[in-house]
């Protein structure tokens, strides 16, 4: 059996997969904000408590924010700031004497949604058997994260970095536009200034001179406000010029959305109709879909780290 863990800034959730995907064990701590030591401790504790419930001994994958560089073995670019420098594969290990795998929490979600999520459909030729194919997943939330899974397989790239597109420049950028706040990477203009959760939030204020949380902005778009579906009209273009340059670089078959913006429906319908315009390719074929297992992708995409 696989354990996975999805470590949070604020929350620490671990599941057990049995061999057949089905889940026999979960449980949900708070993140320590006492240093690295704790949440190793917290970490080792959670394994220890699932693999009881589970009465088994399991792999261990780890879904965590940042990266693992190849080259110093050590987590970079993580929001959670104590991992930051940091082996946590290693020192994990150390304390659980087994081997541990960690990847970044949007290369898990994606790794799950192609394994049994809402990708997996698309992935399957007539025979039934698994195609070689591209999936590529973003987290639409309050920061954007983004995965790439080849053959069933996380890519995780000669740097560690792969898939890390949302602190890029937003292509076909319009003459003066510039997002509605300034990320911390210091790129006014890059990808997860726009399709962010502020993102959307920006771009309500730039229809209607107000301001209104993107949530509010998605209810008052499904009731009809037309205000608030012109905002949802300029989201929808920017996330589809995003997107259009993932198809123009590496033309996944899937493409899968995830994160609280991604609740908005209208998003399915209108980005696709939208991309075409940007990329070189025509009468495309990529199809665009709603995670399936929601906030869960993230925990089960660790777990199938370990095939």
């Amino acid at each position: 059996m696989q354990i996975g863990i999805d470590l949070g800034g604020t929350k620490i959730e671990g599941i057990v997969l049995a061999a057949d995907g089905r889940e026999r064990a979960r449980q949900r701590i708070d993140t320590p904000t006492s240093g690295y030591d704790a949440v190793l401790n917290a970490l080792a504790n959670l394994v220890k408590g699932l693999e009881a419930v589970a009465a088994a001994r399991c792999t261990v994958g780890v879904g965590t924010p940042g990266f693992l560089s190849p080259a110093t073995g050590l987590i970079r670019n993580s929001n959670l700031l104590s991992l930051n420098g940091r082996a946590i594969d290693r020192d994990l290990a150390s304390r659980l004497d087994r081997p541990v795998r960690v990847a970044n929490d949007a290369n898990c979600f994606v790794l799950s949604e192609a394994a049994d999520g809402a990708a997996a459909a698309w992935l399957r030729r007539d025979d039934g058997a698994a195609a070689p194919d591209v999936v590529f997943g973003a987290t639409l939330g309050t920061g954007v994260g983004g995965g790439l899974v080849i053959d069933g397989r996380v890519l995780g790239g000669a740097n560690g970095s792969a898939a890390e597109w949302s602190h890029t420049t937003l292509p076909f950028l319009h003459a003066g536009e510039r997002s509605s706040y300034e990320c911390f990477c210091g790129n006014p203009g890059c990808i997860e200034s726009f399709v962010s959760g502020r993102g959307l939030a920006g771009a309500y204020h730039e229809v209607a001179d107000d301001t209104l949380p993107p949530v509010e902005i998605g209810h008052r778009a499904a009731s009809g406000d037309p205000t608030a579906n012109a905002a949802l009209d300029v989201y929808a273009d920017r996330l589809a010029r995003a997107l259009a340059g993932v198809i123009n670089l590496v033309d996944p078959r899937v493409i899968v959305l995830g994160g609280g913006v991604s609740n908005n429906p209208r998003i399915f319908r209108m980005v696709p109709t939208m991309w075409e315009h940007y990329t070189v390719a025509k009468e495309l074929r990529t199809t665009l879909v709603k995670a399936r297992h929601g906030d869960a992708s993230g925990v089960r995409g660790a777990a199938r780290l370990w095939p």
